[in-house]
């Protein structure tokens, strides 16, 4: 079975960090592109950040460039979202999904999810 297991949300101030965890299990970590989406209370999905091995590339979100820094540690297979400055609007479940090969922001392309955690940001 494949296993997304995301974890280190919480509830943060404006302005605070958080970093979340993805560990991949049941798929070969290298030939897919593992990243987050997020959704927000009464939002679609969002394609966050995305980090591909196998392509060698890497996406993130106009909206939280600059904030966010996804990495990974292949030897752990697990994937990591460092989230600085959190705003409001950061609030929304977070998915660790994963793609064959490439990063994609179109959430019906999304070849496996997890489990979500939440992340809320007070005012």
């Amino acid at each position: 079975d494949v296993q997304l297991q995301a974890s280190g949300g919480g509830l943060v101030q404006a302005g605070g960090s958080l970093s979340l965890s993805c560990v991949v299990a049941g798929i070969t970590f290298d030939d897919y592109a593992i990243g987050w989406f997020r959704q927000a209370p009464g939002k679609g999905r969002e394609g966050v950040s995305c980090i591909s091995r196998a392509s060698g590339t890497t996406y993130t979100a106009d909206s939280v460039k600059g904030r966010f820094t996804i990495s990974s540690d292949n030897a752990k297979n697990t994937v990591y979202l460092k989230m600085n400055n959190l705003q409001p609007e950061d609030t929304a479940i977070y998915y660790c999904v994963a793609h064959a090969v490439f990063c994609t922001i179109q959430d019906q392309e999304i070849d496996y999810w997890g489990k979500g955690t939440l992340v809320t940001v007070s005012s």
